[in-house]
């Protein structure tokens, strides 16, 4: 029997939307479709070419010499051996040559489907695409303070992504569901991604069962050989540093490789706990983990897409917490970038980083310490990219409309200068003449909507008008936004036959799941169309 708290895809209220009158100063949302950042700048580059090699080399060092430790899944160990890796037990050295035919399988871009096809998305090249934040257990906002999760709370950041323009990507575990069981709770976070957004999503990793849920959810959408030219479903695929991978990822890898899903191989670091304490020793290491990881993936499958996708905050000595948006972390950031680009692949990284409890100035100087070297190194694909607070314990209502304002700000900054005629803005001094203002020319007027990025959450009016509005901080501003946006969501429209068969699918493997029972194969309608 479906779980109750699971969202209503049958209901019409879920296939159309209702034409209302909006307030001027009510979010509005285009359903023109998603436009991820072009960067048309220069990205910021750190290593020079030999700085390159050298850092290659230790890579390969590392997986020649050190090697990779795969834990309980012989599976791995048996692939690997048959395209020429060396095995040893549960270790597993590789040499560069074979290594780079490997790697070098891998495509430089990749489109990823979304249910709205004005949402797909081009990963890699000079395009950045912003996604929320990622796994956290707790939520948090300013009226209920910190608390677990729930999947209202799912519901809500889900709702909210899809109203954010600033937002190309659904993302995945936006929180973890704590009121749904652990076994389950997987149907009810994609079901809530398909039905609640259109934009495109990332697969679960928790269980290969997890893995192949999502595959078949996903070729109930777009068919199964559609999804196997252009990917529907991007997954994180983490190695659990230094130099391992264990079974739960490496059999989620083999799934998503075998139906040619997307990946992004994600060596999770605390530089000077998971790593040695120097920046190029780590740089070294996640650059010989995610290739390991890549390379495994094509030759499951030449031409998996694939993102090199490394988390690398420093750890505090004086606690051992995360630091993040520190001087060491971001060089990181930029080599790790700067890598990936000479191996020709789709790079992820950073995202608007706090260590914060409560969304305050630390929370402010820390994310934005961290967000704007993001983009500057012309990260492909940001996750965390809104509601991080408490280093990723927690997703942050109001830290999400903040982060919403920085990511406004960054999609302004990322299109560089306009040199053009009109922007030299001759017509505007020859009216105005030397010694006289501008506010009132045509050429002001011409612009004067988008000359400059125009907060929405961002106080910039005078301290009287700031008083008589109710002395409200940023944060208390962002309370009311989220409230608003939530209560003027309308959903997508979904394809009835295609929200039918979801529920019945989503049905069966519940109650498998809550049976005990094998997960039984599915065979999409559309798969065959």
């Amino acid at each position: 029997m479906e779980d109750e708290k699971s969202p209503k895809i049958n209901g019409s209220s879920t296939r159309k939307r209702r034409s209302t009158r909006r307030r001027r100063d009510e979010p509005v949302l285009s359903f023109e479709g998603v436009k991820p950042l072009t960067y048309d700048l220069n990205p910021v580059e750190i290593l020079r070419s030999e700085d390159i090699e050298t850092i290659h080399k230790a890579s390969m060092r590392l997986l020649s010499e050190t090697g990779m430790l795969l834990i309980d899944h012989p599976p791995a160990l048996e692939n690997l051996k048959a395209n020429g890796v060396k095995v040893e037990g549960e270790m597993a050295w590789i040499d560069e040559d074979t290594l780079m035919h490997f790697v070098n399988m891998a495509p430089r871009t990749f489109t990823q489907l979304a249910r709205n096809p004005l949402n797909n998305l081009t990963v890699g090249g000079n395009q950045i695409i912003f996604a929320p934040v990622y796994g956290p257990a707790f939520a948090f906002d300013l009226d209920k303070g910190r608390r677990p999760a729930t999947l209202e709370d799912f519901h809500n950041f889900a709702k909210l992504t899809y109203m954010t323009p600033e937002l190309h990507h659904a993302g995945g575990v936006l929180v973890e569901p704590n009121d749904v069981d652990l076994g389950e709770r997987h149907l009810d976070m994609l079901l809530a991604h398909i039905t609640l957004n259109d934009k495109a999503y990332m697969g679960n990793v928790i269980h290969p069962d997890n893995a192949r849920d999502t595959v078949t959810m996903s070729e109930i959408i777009f068919g199964a050989e559609a999804i196997r030219e252009n990917p529907a479903a991007l997954s994180i695929v983490s190695i659990s540093s230094p130099m391992r991978m264990d079974e739960r990822m490496l059999s989620a890898l083999e799934v998503y490789a075998e139906a040619k899903q997307a990946m992004i191989l994600a060596p999770f670091i605390i530089v000077g706990a998971m790593s040695p304490s120097t920046i190029a020793a780590s740089i070294a290491q996640q650059n010989a983990e995610s290739l390991f990881a890549i390379a495994y993936a094509q030759m499951l499958n030449p031409g998996t897409p694939c993102i090199q996708g490394p988390f690398l905050p420093n750890v505090d000595m004086k606690t051992g917490a995360p630091a993040f948006g520190s001087p060491e972390s971001n060089l990181a950031l930029y080599a790790c970038a700067q890598m990936a680009r000479h191996y020709g692949l789709p790079f992820r990284s950073g995202g608007n980083y706090t260590a914060s409890r409560v969304p305050d100035g630390q929370a402010g100087y820390e994310s934005a310490g961290t967000v704007w070297p993001t983009v500057q190194a012309c990260t492909n694909f940001i996750l965390h990219a809104a509601g991080w607070q408490e280093g990723g314990l927690t997703s942050g209502y109001e830290k999400f409309i903040l982060d919403i304002e920085t990511l406004g700000a960054l999609t302004k900054f990322s299109k560089g200068l306009d040199l053009s005629e009109e922007e030299f803005a001759w017509d505007a001094y020859e009216e105005a003449g030397p010694g006289n203002h501008f506010l009132g020319t045509a050429h002001t007027m011409r612009h004067y909507k988008d000359a400059f990025f125009q907060p929405k959450v961002f106080h910039t009016d005078s301290y009287e008008k700031w008083k008589d509005e109710g002395s409200t901080d940023a944060g208390q501003r962002a309370n009311f936004v989220w409230k608003e946006m939530l209560n003027s969501y309308e959903p997508p429209a979904l394809d009835e036959a295609i929200a039918e068969e979801l529920d019945a699918f989503v049905t069966q493997r519940r109650q498998e799941i809550r049976d005990g029972k094998a997960r039984s194969d599915w065979v999409a309608s559309k798969s065959s169309s």
